[in-house]
């Protein structure tokens, strides 16, 4: 009787034993998960048109947090400085106006620069900007006085440890020509890669049935963000 109350406490011993350690275990997955999300990698997707054609609705990416220093939470003051935005860094930062809420956008000046904008073009330190590459586009057809006053602006001169950010489609985009400057401790990240991406306007519904080929964009996936 003896021998059977013994094994059954070795049992229900080695039941507690595996049951602390897979409670270890998720508890050390979700310090490591929440580790990386605030020091590491964070995933982002993107709600609106303004920095199209580079970022399309629906694109889900992955922003690098550890580029621009260690940051210590809630504060955003650097622990560790590492590196400073660039123009032409697409950077993920808290919104100005709402902190609550992220906003996408490229790096156009940075500190000490002046920026300004005539017509289609922007110059910064009084050189035009090359846009060779297309990555800033204008859709806005007609001259308007609505377009025109987001088009001509400047020149303004982009304070200390701030920056001014633009979004690609610039005919419609709301940033820093109409709420002002980043502060770098508002800075979440450098966007660098898109890692899933779907189309919401031809999400399966409204009594059509459609595969995933017809709405998932295949080709975006992996794509390195320039």
């Amino acid at each position: 009787m003896k021998k059977k109350k013994d094994t059954q406490q070795k049992t229900s011993a080695k039941k507690k034993g595996a049951l602390r350690e897979n409670i270890e275990a998720i508890i050390i997955a979700i310090v490591l998960a929440l580790f990386i999300r605030a020091f590491i990698v964070q995933a982002f997707k993107i709600p609106s048109g303004s920095m199209k054609e580079t970022l399309q609705i629906g694109d889900h990416i992955l922003v690098n947090k550890f580029i621009y220093g260690i940051k210590f939470p809630f504060l955003g003051t650097n622990i560790i400085p590492i590196s400073d935005p660039e123009r032409g860094d697409i950077v993920v930062f808290k919104f100005p106006e709402d902190p609550k809420k992220d906003f996408i956008k490229r790096v156009v000046g940075i500190a000490g620069d002046t920026v300004k904008g005539i017509g289609t073009k922007i110059y910064i330190n009084d050189k035009e900007v090359d846009n060779s590459n297309g990555q800033a586009i204008y859709t806005d057809a007609h001259i308007t006085a609505s377009n025109l006053a987001t088009r001509n602006f400047g020149p303004i001169m982009v304070p200390a440890n701030s920056l001014f950010v633009m979004g690609d489609n610039r005919d419609h985009s709301y940033d820093s020509r109409f709420w002002g400057f980043v502060d770098l401790k508002a800075l979440k990240g450098k966007a660098f890669m898109i890692y899933w991406s779907w189309d919401k306007e031809n999400f399966p519904g409204g009594g059509e049935w459609l595969t995933w080929w017809d709405w998932v964009r295949w080709k975006r996936f992996g794509k390195i963000l320039r």
